[in-house]
């Protein structure tokens, strides 16, 4: 089985020299023989947490394989493309000569550094150098000559530029040397990183250590929303909570303004007691529909004592002075049946001559007992 992949390798540059205008010549082995090691998910096989891949000599060395790096652009880091003639001016940074040549197990070739940028990053280490390139794919698994196991074999490689970058794949033997001050020993420590894992600390190489960091920051972020989640369904619950205890209370509410039969009795003969006691005091002509009870005492008492008096008065005074008036003119409920007056009776019952002073004498009387309220009685 075959597949076309765009894949990376790495080495590291040697002979470098600088020119009088500043760009950087060097010489350097930029992709070797052997096998290499994929994440599966380069690979195309996420199931996958390592695939082996084999390059044979054949292949590296075939020369289409060696004239597919003449000439082509070099990056600073691999960009997130194939590089063509519709963004090489955005990505190149120098160019690799077109002397391509094998070098042991190694592909060497010259190239220059144009940008100063990268001359610069070279110069603070960033040394190493990999080749993006296409390949096949042939998923045969196998073992080599010297009997080292592999899962796939590389076929068909051709390149599509070479990259500058903090560490390779192919590994510190191919990078940029160090010509232009004292030999320095090859670096080795930046081929892995280390990365704690749910407390153990394992060796990772740059992509595997990408990827796992990837997932730790979805883990972080997935963490942090459920508790976003939790918090929001405790405040969710607590105003459930708080409108059941509301709805429980209006319910009751509801319940004891229920009107029964005996209310409904109760209500209409305070009603009815209210409106005629109120007339008593005055008069049938005294408005009362659509008023409460309250509203008709006041207009009773008003009837007496006036308006301003009664709007000066509050709830409480306008209620004992109903009371009074209601039981000045007798058969109050509040204060009982009246008691019948003999004298009234007395003289209403004969016939009174025209000048007999006896009817305003009474009328003096009930005016007394209905004012009597209001001020002490003078002194005899």
């Amino acid at each position: 089985m075959e597949n076309h992949l765009i894949l990376t390798d790495a080495v590291v540059l040697g002979n470098v020299r600088t020119t009088a205008d500043g760009y950087m010549v060097a010489d350097a082995k930029i992709a070797r023989t052997g096998i290499q090691n994929y994440l599966g998910s380069e690979m195309g096989r996420p199931e996958l947490s390592v695939v082996r891949v084999y390059r044979p000599a054949d292949e590296v060395f075939a020369a289409d394989a060696l004239a597919s790096i003449a000439h082509k652009p070099v990056t600073l880091d691999h960009p997130s493309e194939a590089v063509t003639a519709a963004n090489w001016k955005a990505y190149s940074v120098g160019q690799v000569g077109g002397e391509v040549a094998r070098d042991g197990e190694f592909v060497r070739v010259p190239l220059v550094l144009m940008d100063q940028d990268a001359i610069d990053a070279v110069r603070a280490g960033k040394r190493q150098l990999s080749v993006g390139y296409v390949a096949q794919i042939d998923w045969t698994a196998g073992t080599t000559e010297a009997g080292e196991p592999y899962d796939a074999i590389q076929r068909g490689i051709r390149a599509n530029h070479l990259a500058v970058v903090d560490a390779a794949r192919a590994g510190p033997a191919c990078r940029i040397g160090d010509s232009w001050s004292t030999p320095q020993p090859e670096r080795t420590d930046m081929t892995t990183q280390k990365v704690t894992i749910d407390g153990i600390t394992v060796d990772l190489n740059d992509t595997a250590a990408q990827v796992v960091s990837k997932l730790q920051d979805n883990l972080a972020k997935a963490v942090a929303d459920l508790q976003t989640a939790q918090t929001a369904l405790a405040t969710a619950q607590t105003t459930i909570s708080t409108k059941d205890g509301e709805i429980t209370a209006l319910k009751q509410q509801l319940k004891d303004a229920e009107i029964t039969p005996a209310k409904l009795d109760a209500a209409v003969a305070t009603r009815a007691r209210v409106i005629g006691d109120a007339r008593k005091i005055a008069g049938d002509s005294l408005v009362v529909d659509g008023k409460t009870d309250a509203e008709i005492r006041r207009a009773a008492v008003a009837t007496k004592v006036g308006d301003e008096a009664a709007k000066a008065m509050d709830d409480a005074a306008i209620g004992g002075a109903f009371a009074v008036l209601a039981a000045a003119q007798g058969n109050s409920a509040a204060a009982g049946p009246a008691r019948p007056d003999p004298i009234r009776g007395a003289l209403l019952d004969h016939q009174q001559p025209a000048n007999d002073k006896r009817g305003e004498a009474l009328a003096a009387r009930d005016k007394r007992l209905s004012d009597a309220w209001k001020a002490p009685a003078a002194k005899a």
